[in-house]
Protein backbone atom coordinates (compact mmCIF):
# COMPACT_ATOMS: atom_id res chain seq x y z
CA UNK A 1 0.00 0.00 0.00
CA UNK A 2 2.81 2.40 0.83
CA UNK A 3 4.46 1.70 -2.51
CA UNK A 4 1.22 2.52 -4.32
CA UNK A 5 0.77 5.80 -2.42
CA UNK A 6 4.23 6.88 -3.58
CA UNK A 7 3.47 5.98 -7.17
CA UNK A 8 5.61 2.83 -7.22
CA UNK A 9 4.32 -0.55 -8.16
CA UNK A 10 5.43 -3.57 -6.19
CA UNK A 11 7.78 -5.86 -8.12
CA UNK A 12 6.09 -8.66 -9.97
CA UNK A 13 6.81 -12.21 -8.88
CA UNK A 14 8.89 -14.05 -11.43
CA UNK A 15 7.15 -17.11 -12.82
CA UNK A 16 9.51 -19.93 -13.53
CA UNK A 17 8.34 -21.76 -16.65
CA UNK A 18 10.14 -23.72 -19.31
CA UNK A 19 7.12 -23.22 -21.58
CA UNK A 20 7.45 -19.46 -22.05
CA UNK A 21 10.17 -19.70 -24.74
CA UNK A 22 8.02 -22.20 -26.63
CA UNK A 23 5.00 -19.88 -26.59
CA UNK A 24 7.11 -17.01 -27.87
CA UNK A 25 8.59 -19.23 -30.57
CA UNK A 26 5.18 -20.38 -31.80
CA UNK A 27 3.99 -16.75 -31.94
CA UNK A 28 6.93 -15.87 -34.17
CA UNK A 29 6.33 -18.97 -36.27
CA UNK A 30 2.67 -18.09 -36.87
CA UNK A 31 3.51 -14.54 -37.93
CA UNK A 32 6.30 -15.59 -40.30
CA UNK A 33 4.26 -18.38 -41.88
CA UNK A 34 1.32 -16.00 -42.40
CA UNK A 35 3.59 -13.65 -44.33
CA UNK A 36 4.90 -16.60 -46.34
CA UNK A 37 1.37 -17.83 -47.11
CA UNK A 38 0.22 -14.36 -48.20
CA UNK A 39 3.16 -14.10 -50.60
CA UNK A 40 2.46 -17.60 -51.93
CA UNK A 41 -1.19 -16.81 -52.64
CA UNK A 42 -0.21 -13.51 -54.27
CA UNK A 43 2.23 -15.22 -56.65
CA UNK A 44 -0.34 -17.91 -57.54
CA UNK A 45 -3.29 -15.50 -57.84
CA UNK A 46 -3.74 -15.94 -61.59
CA UNK A 47 -3.66 -19.72 -61.39
CA UNK A 48 -6.64 -20.09 -59.03
CA UNK A 49 -9.99 -21.01 -60.51
CA UNK A 50 -11.70 -18.61 -58.09
CA UNK A 51 -9.00 -16.17 -56.98
CA UNK A 52 -11.43 -13.95 -55.06
CA UNK A 53 -12.26 -16.89 -52.79
CA UNK A 54 -8.58 -17.34 -52.00
CA UNK A 55 -8.24 -13.60 -51.31
CA UNK A 56 -11.30 -13.66 -49.04
CA UNK A 57 -9.89 -16.56 -47.03
CA UNK A 58 -6.46 -14.95 -46.67
CA UNK A 59 -8.12 -11.69 -45.63
CA UNK A 60 -10.12 -13.48 -42.93
CA UNK A 61 -7.00 -15.34 -41.78
CA UNK A 62 -5.03 -12.08 -41.60
CA UNK A 63 -7.75 -10.40 -39.54
CA UNK A 64 -7.89 -13.41 -37.23
CA UNK A 65 -4.13 -13.25 -36.71
CA UNK A 66 -4.20 -9.49 -36.11
CA UNK A 67 -6.88 -9.86 -33.44
CA UNK A 68 -5.44 -12.90 -31.68
CA UNK A 69 -1.65 -12.83 -32.16
CA UNK A 70 -1.09 -12.21 -28.43
CA UNK A 71 -3.09 -15.31 -27.55
CA UNK A 72 -0.12 -17.59 -28.11
CA UNK A 73 2.34 -15.53 -26.07
CA UNK A 74 1.33 -17.19 -22.79
CA UNK A 75 -0.54 -20.31 -21.64
CA UNK A 76 -3.12 -18.20 -19.78
CA UNK A 77 -4.27 -16.40 -22.94
CA UNK A 78 -4.16 -19.48 -25.16
CA UNK A 79 -7.43 -21.10 -24.13
CA UNK A 80 -8.95 -24.32 -25.45
CA UNK A 81 -11.70 -22.37 -27.24
CA UNK A 82 -9.12 -20.28 -29.06
CA UNK A 83 -7.19 -23.37 -30.16
CA UNK A 84 -10.33 -25.00 -31.53
CA UNK A 85 -11.26 -21.91 -33.57
CA UNK A 86 -7.65 -21.57 -34.73
CA UNK A 87 -7.60 -25.19 -35.89
CA UNK A 88 -10.93 -24.55 -37.60
CA UNK A 89 -9.30 -21.82 -39.69
CA UNK A 90 -6.58 -24.28 -40.72
CA UNK A 91 -8.92 -27.17 -41.53
CA UNK A 92 -11.40 -24.85 -43.24
CA UNK A 93 -8.65 -23.39 -45.41
CA UNK A 94 -7.52 -26.85 -46.46
CA UNK A 95 -11.05 -27.89 -47.45
CA UNK A 96 -11.68 -24.55 -49.18
CA UNK A 97 -8.67 -25.14 -51.43
CA UNK A 98 -10.58 -27.69 -53.52
CA UNK A 99 -13.24 -25.02 -54.23
CA UNK A 100 -10.98 -22.13 -55.24
CA UNK A 101 -8.12 -23.98 -56.96
CA UNK A 102 -8.11 -26.02 -60.13
CA UNK A 103 -8.26 -29.80 -60.04
CA UNK A 104 -5.05 -30.03 -62.07
CA UNK A 105 -3.10 -27.91 -59.60
CA UNK A 106 -4.45 -29.89 -56.66
CA UNK A 107 -3.50 -33.22 -58.22
CA UNK A 108 -0.13 -31.76 -59.15
CA UNK A 109 0.69 -31.14 -55.49
CA UNK A 110 -0.07 -27.41 -55.20
CA UNK A 111 -0.06 -26.21 -51.58
CA UNK A 112 -3.29 -25.63 -49.72
CA UNK A 113 -4.45 -22.12 -48.87
CA UNK A 114 -3.09 -22.09 -45.29
CA UNK A 115 0.01 -24.03 -46.39
CA UNK A 116 2.61 -24.34 -43.59
CA UNK A 117 0.64 -21.99 -41.33
CA UNK A 118 -1.41 -25.07 -40.42
CA UNK A 119 1.47 -26.47 -38.37
CA UNK A 120 1.23 -23.48 -36.01
CA UNK A 121 -2.32 -24.45 -35.05
CA UNK A 122 -1.19 -28.03 -34.35
CA UNK A 123 1.81 -26.88 -32.29
CA UNK A 124 -0.49 -24.73 -30.18
CA UNK A 125 -2.38 -27.88 -29.18
CA UNK A 126 0.93 -29.65 -28.49
CA UNK A 127 2.24 -26.97 -26.13
CA UNK A 128 -1.07 -26.45 -24.39
CA UNK A 129 -2.20 -30.02 -23.87
CA UNK A 130 0.72 -32.31 -24.58
CA UNK A 131 1.08 -35.11 -27.11
CA UNK A 132 -2.53 -36.34 -26.84
CA UNK A 133 -3.97 -32.99 -27.85
CA UNK A 134 -1.36 -32.78 -30.60
CA UNK A 135 -2.36 -36.21 -31.92
CA UNK A 136 -6.02 -35.18 -32.14
CA UNK A 137 -5.22 -31.89 -33.92
CA UNK A 138 -2.78 -33.62 -36.30
CA UNK A 139 -5.39 -36.25 -37.14
CA UNK A 140 -7.95 -33.56 -37.99
CA UNK A 141 -5.45 -31.89 -40.33
CA UNK A 142 -4.61 -35.26 -41.88
CA UNK A 143 -8.27 -36.02 -42.63
CA UNK A 144 -8.74 -32.57 -44.16
CA UNK A 145 -5.71 -33.06 -46.40
CA UNK A 146 -6.96 -36.45 -47.60
CA UNK A 147 -10.41 -35.02 -48.37
CA UNK A 148 -8.88 -32.09 -50.27
CA UNK A 149 -6.53 -34.29 -52.31
CA UNK A 150 -9.10 -37.10 -52.80
CA UNK A 151 -6.36 -39.72 -52.75
CA UNK A 152 -3.43 -40.88 -50.62
CA UNK A 153 -0.62 -39.44 -52.69
CA UNK A 154 3.00 -39.75 -51.64
CA UNK A 155 3.53 -36.02 -50.99
CA UNK A 156 0.26 -35.80 -49.06
CA UNK A 157 1.23 -38.77 -46.90
CA UNK A 158 4.64 -37.23 -46.27
CA UNK A 159 3.14 -33.91 -45.16
CA UNK A 160 0.58 -35.63 -42.94
CA UNK A 161 3.23 -37.77 -41.24
CA UNK A 162 5.56 -34.80 -40.72
CA UNK A 163 2.85 -32.72 -39.07
CA UNK A 164 1.70 -35.64 -36.92
CA UNK A 165 5.21 -36.61 -35.77
CA UNK A 166 6.25 -33.00 -35.09
CA UNK A 167 3.11 -32.27 -33.07
CA UNK A 168 3.29 -35.44 -30.99
CA UNK A 169 7.04 -35.10 -30.39
CA UNK A 170 6.79 -31.48 -29.24
CA UNK A 171 3.79 -32.33 -27.07
CA UNK A 172 5.76 -35.11 -25.40
CA UNK A 173 8.74 -32.81 -24.83
CA UNK A 174 6.44 -30.24 -23.23
CA UNK A 175 5.01 -32.85 -20.87
CA UNK A 176 8.51 -33.94 -19.84
CA UNK A 177 9.50 -30.30 -19.31
CA UNK A 178 6.46 -29.69 -17.13
CA UNK A 179 7.23 -32.74 -15.02
CA UNK A 180 10.84 -31.60 -14.63
CA UNK A 181 9.68 -28.12 -13.65
CA UNK A 182 7.36 -29.51 -11.00
CA UNK A 183 10.15 -31.70 -9.66
CA UNK A 184 12.54 -28.74 -9.52
CA UNK A 185 9.97 -26.56 -7.76
CA UNK A 186 9.36 -29.29 -5.21
CA UNK A 187 13.10 -29.73 -4.67
CA UNK A 188 13.49 -26.00 -4.08
CA UNK A 189 10.65 -26.06 -1.56
CA UNK A 190 12.22 -28.99 0.25
CA UNK A 191 15.61 -27.26 0.26
CA UNK A 192 14.11 -24.06 1.67
CA UNK A 193 12.24 -26.02 4.35
CA UNK A 194 15.38 -27.96 5.22
CA UNK A 195 17.47 -24.80 5.55
CA UNK A 196 14.81 -23.24 7.79
CA UNK A 197 14.66 -26.41 9.88
CA UNK A 198 18.43 -26.34 10.28
CA UNK A 199 18.32 -22.68 11.31
CA UNK A 200 15.71 -23.42 13.97
CA UNK A 201 17.61 -26.51 15.09
CA UNK A 202 20.78 -24.43 15.40
CA UNK A 203 19.00 -21.91 17.62
CA UNK A 204 17.59 -24.73 19.74
CA UNK A 205 21.02 -26.30 20.04
CA UNK A 206 22.55 -23.02 21.15
CA UNK A 207 19.96 -22.47 23.89
CA UNK A 208 17.53 -25.14 25.10
CA UNK A 209 19.67 -28.22 24.52
CA UNK A 210 22.70 -26.75 26.24
CA UNK A 211 20.65 -25.60 29.22
CA UNK A 212 19.30 -29.14 29.59
CA UNK A 213 22.82 -30.55 29.34
CA UNK A 214 24.05 -28.12 32.00
CA UNK A 215 21.15 -29.01 34.31
CA UNK A 216 21.97 -32.70 33.91
CA UNK A 217 25.66 -32.20 34.68
CA UNK A 218 25.07 -29.96 37.69
CA UNK A 219 22.27 -32.15 39.01
CA UNK A 220 24.47 -35.22 38.85
CA UNK A 221 27.27 -33.36 40.62
CA UNK A 222 25.02 -32.04 43.42
CA UNK A 223 23.18 -35.32 43.99
CA UNK A 224 19.99 -35.93 45.92
CA UNK A 225 16.81 -34.46 44.44
CA UNK A 226 18.94 -32.46 42.02
CA UNK A 227 20.25 -35.72 40.55
CA UNK A 228 16.68 -36.80 39.73
CA UNK A 229 16.07 -33.40 38.12
CA UNK A 230 19.27 -33.84 36.13
CA UNK A 231 18.18 -37.30 34.98
CA UNK A 232 14.87 -35.91 33.72
CA UNK A 233 16.67 -33.05 31.97
CA UNK A 234 18.94 -35.58 30.26
CA UNK A 235 15.98 -37.62 29.03
CA UNK A 236 14.32 -34.51 27.62
CA UNK A 237 17.56 -33.49 25.93
CA UNK A 238 17.80 -36.87 24.21
CA UNK A 239 14.18 -36.62 23.02
CA UNK A 240 14.62 -33.06 21.79
CA UNK A 241 17.85 -33.91 19.95
CA UNK A 242 16.03 -36.77 18.22
CA UNK A 243 13.29 -34.38 17.13
CA UNK A 244 15.78 -31.78 15.91
CA UNK A 245 17.71 -34.41 13.96
CA UNK A 246 14.53 -35.37 12.14
CA UNK A 247 13.80 -38.57 14.03
CA UNK A 248 15.88 -40.65 11.60
CA UNK A 249 18.20 -42.13 14.23
CA UNK A 250 17.24 -42.49 17.89
CA UNK A 251 20.15 -42.02 20.31
CA UNK A 252 21.07 -45.25 22.09
CA UNK A 253 20.16 -44.66 25.74
CA UNK A 254 20.87 -41.90 28.15
CA UNK A 255 24.60 -42.45 27.78
CA UNK A 256 24.41 -40.44 24.57
CA UNK A 257 23.78 -37.35 26.67
CA UNK A 258 27.40 -37.26 27.77
CA UNK A 259 28.77 -37.38 24.22
CA UNK A 260 29.74 -34.54 21.93
CA UNK A 261 27.79 -31.38 22.95
CA UNK A 262 29.10 -27.84 22.51
CA UNK A 263 27.95 -25.29 25.05
CA UNK A 264 25.49 -22.51 24.18
CA UNK A 265 26.42 -19.48 22.15
CA UNK A 266 23.43 -17.21 22.42
CA UNK A 267 22.80 -17.97 26.09
CA UNK A 268 25.08 -17.97 29.10
CA UNK A 269 27.05 -21.13 29.70
CA UNK A 270 28.89 -22.80 32.51
CA UNK A 271 32.51 -21.68 32.88
CA UNK A 272 35.55 -23.73 33.77
CA UNK A 273 35.37 -22.78 37.40
CA UNK A 274 31.70 -23.56 37.78
CA UNK A 275 30.59 -19.97 37.30
CA UNK A 276 28.36 -18.67 34.57
CA UNK A 277 30.09 -16.78 31.79
CA UNK A 278 28.09 -14.59 29.39
CA UNK A 279 28.88 -14.69 25.70
CA UNK A 280 30.65 -11.82 24.02
CA UNK A 281 28.53 -8.79 23.24
CA UNK A 282 28.10 -7.84 19.60
CA UNK A 283 29.99 -4.82 18.39
CA UNK A 284 27.83 -2.09 16.87
CA UNK A 285 27.80 -2.21 13.06
CA UNK A 286 29.37 0.61 11.05
CA UNK A 287 27.35 3.07 9.01
CA UNK A 288 27.67 0.88 5.91
CA UNK A 289 26.37 -2.18 7.76
CA UNK A 290 29.80 -3.79 8.22
CA UNK A 291 31.38 -4.91 11.46
CA UNK A 292 34.95 -5.41 12.70
CA UNK A 293 35.34 -9.12 13.39
CA UNK A 294 38.12 -8.39 15.88
CA UNK A 295 35.69 -6.56 18.17
CA UNK A 296 33.47 -9.66 18.35
CA UNK A 297 36.29 -12.15 18.92
CA UNK A 298 38.48 -10.17 21.32
CA UNK A 299 36.21 -10.82 24.38
CA UNK A 300 36.93 -14.55 24.03
CA UNK A 301 40.56 -13.95 25.02
CA UNK A 302 41.46 -14.94 28.58
CA UNK A 303 43.74 -17.03 30.71
CA UNK A 304 43.12 -20.11 28.58
CA UNK A 305 42.58 -18.44 25.20
CA UNK A 306 45.17 -16.50 23.18
CA UNK A 307 43.79 -14.11 20.56
CA UNK A 308 45.89 -12.97 17.60
CA UNK A 309 44.66 -10.40 15.11
CA UNK A 310 45.96 -8.24 12.27
CA UNK A 311 46.71 -4.59 12.95
CA UNK A 312 43.88 -3.30 10.74
CA UNK A 313 40.10 -3.74 11.00
CA UNK A 314 38.71 -6.97 9.55
CA UNK A 315 35.37 -5.98 8.03
CA UNK A 316 32.43 -8.26 7.28
CA UNK A 317 28.69 -7.57 6.99
CA UNK A 318 27.29 -7.30 10.52
CA UNK A 319 25.11 -10.39 10.22
CA UNK A 320 27.95 -12.46 8.76
CA UNK A 321 30.35 -11.28 11.47
CA UNK A 322 27.84 -12.26 14.18
CA UNK A 323 27.41 -15.74 12.70
CA UNK A 324 31.19 -16.17 12.45
CA UNK A 325 31.59 -15.14 16.09
CA UNK A 326 28.90 -17.64 17.09
CA UNK A 327 30.73 -20.39 15.23
CA UNK A 328 34.00 -19.45 16.98
CA UNK A 329 32.18 -19.51 20.32
CA UNK A 330 30.87 -23.00 19.57
CA UNK A 331 34.38 -24.15 18.66
CA UNK A 332 35.76 -22.77 21.95
CA UNK A 333 32.97 -24.48 23.86
CA UNK A 334 34.04 -27.75 22.25
CA UNK A 335 37.55 -27.12 23.56
CA UNK A 336 36.22 -26.48 27.06
CA UNK A 337 33.94 -29.54 27.09
CA UNK A 338 36.17 -32.10 25.36
CA UNK A 339 39.75 -30.93 25.86
CA UNK A 340 39.40 -30.34 29.59
CA UNK A 341 39.90 -27.35 31.89
CA UNK A 342 43.66 -27.41 31.49
CA UNK A 343 43.61 -27.13 27.69
CA UNK A 344 44.75 -23.94 25.99
CA UNK A 345 43.20 -22.48 22.84
CA UNK A 346 44.48 -20.06 20.24
CA UNK A 347 42.36 -17.84 17.95
CA UNK A 348 43.99 -16.48 14.81
CA UNK A 349 42.24 -13.99 12.53
CA UNK A 350 43.52 -13.61 8.95
CA UNK A 351 42.22 -10.98 6.54
CA UNK A 352 42.63 -12.34 3.01
CA UNK A 353 41.68 -10.33 -0.14
CA UNK A 354 38.48 -12.29 -0.74
CA UNK A 355 37.77 -13.98 2.58
CA UNK A 356 38.19 -13.81 6.35
CA UNK A 357 39.77 -16.89 7.91
CA UNK A 358 39.54 -17.61 11.63
CA UNK A 359 41.50 -20.55 13.03
CA UNK A 360 40.71 -22.05 16.44
CA UNK A 361 43.41 -24.42 17.70
CA UNK A 362 43.80 -26.27 20.99
CA UNK A 363 46.32 -28.58 22.62
CA UNK A 364 43.77 -31.13 23.83
CA UNK A 365 43.60 -34.86 23.15
CA UNK A 366 42.09 -34.42 19.65
CA UNK A 367 38.97 -35.88 18.11
CA UNK A 368 38.91 -39.62 17.34
CA UNK A 369 38.46 -40.45 13.69
CA UNK A 370 34.78 -40.72 12.74
CA UNK A 371 33.56 -39.10 15.99
CA UNK A 372 32.01 -36.08 14.23
CA UNK A 373 30.00 -38.26 11.87
CA UNK A 374 28.87 -40.48 14.75
CA UNK A 375 27.81 -37.44 16.78
CA UNK A 376 25.71 -36.11 13.91
CA UNK A 377 23.98 -39.47 13.45
CA UNK A 378 23.22 -39.55 17.18
CA UNK A 379 21.60 -36.12 16.99
CA UNK A 380 24.56 -34.21 18.48
CA UNK A 381 24.38 -31.27 16.08
CA UNK A 382 26.96 -28.92 17.57
CA UNK A 383 29.39 -29.27 14.68
CA UNK A 384 26.75 -29.91 12.00
CA UNK A 385 24.66 -26.84 12.82
CA UNK A 386 26.40 -24.45 15.21
CA UNK A 387 29.60 -24.45 13.17
CA UNK A 388 29.31 -26.11 9.77
CA UNK A 389 25.70 -24.98 9.19
CA UNK A 390 26.50 -21.37 9.98
CA UNK A 391 29.49 -21.28 7.65
CA UNK A 392 27.54 -22.99 4.86
CA UNK A 393 24.78 -20.39 5.09
CA UNK A 394 27.44 -17.71 4.69
CA UNK A 395 28.81 -19.37 1.57
CA UNK A 396 31.94 -20.39 3.44
CA UNK A 397 33.43 -23.59 4.80
CA UNK A 398 34.66 -25.22 8.00
CA UNK A 399 37.58 -27.64 8.02
CA UNK A 400 38.75 -29.82 10.93
CA UNK A 401 42.28 -31.14 11.36
CA UNK A 402 42.76 -33.31 14.43
CA UNK A 403 45.57 -35.61 15.51
CA UNK A 404 45.06 -37.85 18.52
CA UNK A 405 47.14 -36.54 21.39
CA UNK A 406 48.14 -33.34 19.56
CA UNK A 407 44.97 -31.26 19.64
CA UNK A 408 42.43 -30.03 17.10
CA UNK A 409 42.44 -27.16 14.62
CA UNK A 410 39.26 -25.70 13.13
CA UNK A 411 39.58 -23.34 10.15
CA UNK A 412 36.53 -21.16 9.47
CA UNK A 413 36.42 -19.35 6.12
CA UNK A 414 33.84 -16.68 5.26
CA UNK A 415 33.84 -14.96 1.84
CA UNK A 416 33.66 -11.19 2.05
CA UNK A 417 30.42 -9.47 1.17
CA UNK A 418 28.18 -12.32 2.35
CA UNK A 419 25.27 -12.46 4.77
CA UNK A 420 23.33 -15.38 6.23
CA UNK A 421 20.99 -17.04 3.69
CA UNK A 422 21.88 -14.40 1.12
CA UNK A 423 25.32 -15.24 -0.13
CA UNK A 424 26.48 -17.78 -2.59
CA UNK A 425 26.83 -21.21 -1.16
CA UNK A 426 30.32 -22.49 -1.24
CA UNK A 427 31.52 -26.04 -0.96
CA UNK A 428 32.13 -27.20 2.56
CA UNK A 429 35.48 -28.78 3.09
CA UNK A 430 34.30 -30.55 6.20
Amino acid sequence: MAARRHGKRPPKALRMSVELPLWRAITGYRILTLVYTLCQVAFSYRHYEHPLGAVAYMGALTVWMALTWRRTTSPERCTRQFLIVDLGFAVGGILLTSLVDTHARIMGGAPTLPSIWTAGAVLGFAIKGGWRWAAVASSAVAVANLVEREQLARDTLRNVVLVWVAGVAIGYVVEVARASERTLARALQIEAATRERERLARDIHDSVLQVLAMVQRRGTAIGGEAAELGRMAGEQEVALRTLVAGGLVRPAGAAAVASYAPAPVTAAHEGTAGTVVAPARSAPPAADGSCDVRALLAPFAGAGVTFSEPGAPVELPAAAAAELAAAVSAALDNVRVHAGDGAHAWILVEDEPHAVIVTVRDDGPGIPEGRLADAEREGRLGVALSIRGRLRDLGGSAAWVSVTGQGTEVELTVPKGTAPEGGKRGKSRA
